[in-house]
C-alpha cells in the first residue's frame, strides 16, 4: 500500500511541478534580468506585496476578535456568521470585485454620499485581497483556539489578570503557530489575486495584473519573465517565513 500511496502522490507533485519547471526553463537569464530592472515590474511587485500585507495586517486586527468569538461563544446564527465569512473563498472572484465594486464605487451609495472613492487607489487593491482572502485566516485562527482550552484564561483571571490580559498573555502566545500559518496563508493568497482586484483598480498595476496585461499585448515571451520573477520572489519569501514558523514551534 506505501508503494501505491508513494506513486499517486508523486502523480500531483508531478502534475504541480512540471508546468512551473517548464516555465523557468523557458526564460533566459537574460530575460529575467531585463524583467527584474524593469521599474514597472518591481514597482507592481512590491506594490503586491505591500497591498496584501495591509489586508493581512488588518485582518489580524478585526480577525483575532471574531475568531475568539466564534469559538468561546455560543449564540443565536452562529453558524450563519460562519458561513458568511466562508463565501469568499466559494463565488467567482470577479463576482467578488463586482460586489465591491456596487458598494466602494464612484456611483455607489458611499461614494454618491460621501464624495469619497478608493477605485483605482492601493487602498482598493488591500480591500480587494482582504475579502478574497480573510477567511483563511480566520479559520487558522479558529482551529488554533479550539485545541487552547478556556480554563487557561479564567485560570489567568482569578490570579487577577483581567480578561483582555489573559487572553494576551496566556492565549496569544499558545496561539502563535495558527496566527502565523493563517497570516502566512492570507498574504500568499492576497499576492495571488486577480479577478477582484482588476475589477476595483486595473491601475496601478499589481503583478498578476501586469502579467495578463502584457500577454494581453504583447504575448507569452513578455508576459513569462514576469510570472517567473514574482514567483522566485515569492517562494523566497514564503520559504523563509515557514522556517520562522517551524522553529516558532518548539520555542
Amino acid at each position: 500500500m506505501k508503494n501505491i500511496f508513494v506513486v499517486l502522490g508523486a502523480v500531483i507533485v508531478f502534475f504541480i511541478l512540471f508546468p512551473l519547471v517548464g516555465m523557468f526553463f523557458s526564460v533566459s537569464p537574460q530575460e529575467l534580468f531585463e524583467a527584474a530592472f524593469d521599474a514597472e515590474v518591481t514597482s507592481s511587485i512590491f506594490l503586491t506585496l505591500r497591498a496584501s500585507l495591509w489586508a493581512t495586517i488588518a485582518a489580524i486586527i478585526l480577525g483575532l476578535p471574531l475568531a475568539w468569538v466564534l469559538v468561546r461563544l455560543d449564540f443565536k446564527g452562529k453558524k450563519l456568521i460562519e458561513g458568511i465569512i466562508d463565501i469568499p473563498v466559494i463565488i467567482p472572484h470577479t463576482a467578488a470585485g463586482i460586489a465591491l465594486l456596487s458598494v466602494w464605487g464612484r456611483h455607489s451609495f458611499f461614494g454618491r454620499t460621501t464624495g469619497i472613492s478608493i477605485i483605482g487607489t492601493e487602498i482598493a487593491i488591500s480591500v480587494a485581497m482582504f475579502f478574497v482572502s480573510v477567511p483563511f485566516l480566520i479559520n487558522s485562527l479558529k482551529s488554533g483556539l479550539k485545541l487552547i482550552d478556556p480554563k487557561y484564561e479564567k485560570v489567568a483571571c482569578t490570579l487577577g489578570a483581567t480578561p483582555f490580559k489573559a487572553f494576551m498573555t496566556v492565549t496569544l502566545p499558545m496561539l502563535k503557530r495558527h496566527l502565523l500559518s493563517g497570516s502566512i496563508m492570507m498574504w500568499a493568497r492576497g499576492i495571488s489575486e486577480f479577478g477582484a482586484v482588476v475589477v476595483l483598480a486595473y491601475h496601478p498595476m499589481i503583478a498578476p495584473v501586469l502579467i495578463y496585461d502584457r500577454y494581453e499585448s504583447f504575448g507569452l515571451s513578455h508576459a513569462k519573465p514576469v510570472a517567473v520573477l514574482l514567483i522566485s520572489v515569492c517562494l523566497l519569501i514564503f520559504t523563509v517565513l515557514r522556517i520562522i514558523g517551524e522553529r516558532s514551534r518548539y520555542d
